[in-house]
């Protein structure tokens, strides 16, 4: 196994209030997915809803993960005003949220 370089992870678990209407949580994740769009050190972004049958999301509904260069790239992107801007309109919205982050490692069998 080997660490992926320079590649860092940025996931972000969500439960959103039982009040925010789907209408305000699909304008929110176009939000976060036009930081890409804005935010240099942020490469890619994916986002998802929980399908699992298993039952153990423990209220979380939604997954966001980011892709940057370096942890220096994430810390650019938590100060960047485009994202300090975004995260006061995002976060109120949560009941409940995790932030992991994490370089992916390589198996080869």
């Amino acid at each position: 196994m080997e660490e992926a370089k320079g590649v860092v992870k940025h996931v972000l678990l969500a439960k959103f209030k039982d009040d925010t209407t789907p209408e305000k949580i699909e304008q929110l994740i176009k939000g976060y997915a036009n930081l890409v769009n804005l935010i240099p050190p942020m490469k890619a972004f994916h986002w998802g809803k929980d399908v699992s049958i298993e039952n153990l999301h423990q209220g979380f509904t939604h997954v966001f993960e980011s892709t940057f260069e370096s942890t220096q790239g994430i810390a650019e992107y938590i100060a960047h005003p485009a994202h300090v801007e975004f995260a006061n309109l995002f976060l109120p919205s949560l009941d409940k949220v995790i932030v992991f982050d994490y370089k992916p490692t390589i198996v080869r069998c």
